[in-house]
């Protein structure tokens, strides 16, 4: 499995998931360390999330089809 593919599989959806839970985070109001740290979690998921996302996906091999001439 090459770097770009493991991107797409898990670290671009872990940026994304982070993110998400620091909006979790940020909004609860029971655990107050969840609270306190929620923006800092926020922050850490967007800066992930800007670095996997300019990773390029796989280039697609391109299939040459041959076309008969009728």
């Amino acid at each position: 499995m090459t770097f770009r593919q493991m991107n797409a599989k898990y670290y671009e959806p872990a940026a994304q998931w982070t993110m998400i839970f620091g909006v979790i985070f940020l909004c609860q109001p029971w655990v107050e360390i969840l609270h306190r740290y929620g923006l800092t979690i926020i922050i850490i998921g967007l800066v992930a999330f800007l670095i996997t996302s300019h990773v390029p996906p796989e280039p697609e091999a391109e299939e040459e089809e041959e076309e008969e001439l009728v």
